[in-house]
């Protein structure tokens, strides 16, 4: 339903995550190196940097392998190529799935991706079957010790989508993916908001309930699509059950 909280969803990609840490690892290592090359290693003026070291220090990433990574991309001897991909499809129950790579490879990833989507019932699409379904933006969830009506007073001056409560209590703030992202961050560390998580993401506008046996195929679906090493992200729009 509309304006319904995707949190159990992104609970269910942290806790495949936290079980994965080296695998994980070694994407956050990804996006730190092409996030480098693609803007330099100055963190104060590349947010895509920013944000992938900010995902490596919540992931306890030892700073030495962030710098190291940094060091990668940002020199001029770096001979890496990979290419950014969004693959979009479906997947039982007519949920929408979206896929976000990064590949030195992507003859070998679509197949890849393709053969997944197969193996479990879905199909891949074309670019922008799906994508009218979410709405990139920046997500954080704050902590209940913050009341709304304080949050709200606190990201007057920025561009806020939504302000909603979620699970026990806590709240969920939406945001522009651009730099509105950076700045409400900062203005509610500032402040000492205690922030839960954040990320940009791509959001759901509308989400799709799943027969009763098909969400332990789903889900082994986008573990699947986790578990590939070209794949950074996944997204549906899926209601998942808590």
């Amino acid at each position: 339903m509309a304006g319904h909280s995707k949190w159990a969803n992104i609970k269910h990609k942290k806790a495949a995550a936290d079980a994965k840490r080296g695998k994980v690892f070694t994407k956050i290592i990804r996006e730190i190196t092409v996030a480098a090359k693609m803007g330099g290693g100055d963190l104060s003026s590349n947010s895509r940097l920013r944000l992938a070291c900010e995902k490596a220090l919540s992931s306890n990433m030892p700073k030495d392998n962030i710098d190291r990574a940094i060091k990668k991309g940002s020199g001029a001897n770096d001979s890496s190529t990979f290419e950014n991909i969004i693959y979009e499809g479906y997947g039982l129950d007519g949920v929408a799935v979206m896929i976000n790579c990064l590949t030195d490879n992507k003859i070998r990833t679509v197949a890849d991706i393709r053969h997944i989507f197969s193996k479990n019932g879905g199909n891949l699409g074309t670019s922008g079957s799906v994508s009218h379904l979410f709405e990139h933006c920046g997500l954080m969830l704050i902590d209940k010790t913050t009341s709304e009506d304080d949050l709200i007073e606190l990201t007057l001056n920025f561009d806020i989508l939504n302000i909603i409560k979620v699970d026990n209590n806590n709240l969920e703030l939406t945001c522009r993916p651009d730099t509105s992202f950076y700045d409400v961050k900062k203005s509610l560390k500032d402040a000492a908001v205690e922030i839960l998580f954040s990320d940009i993401i791509y959001r759901p506008i509308l989400t799709v309930d799943l027969k009763k046996d098909s969400e332990e195929k789903l889900i082994a679906m986008l573990d699947a699509f986790e578990n590939h090493d070209d794949v950074q992200d996944v997204t549906s729009n899926a209601n998942l059950s808590e």
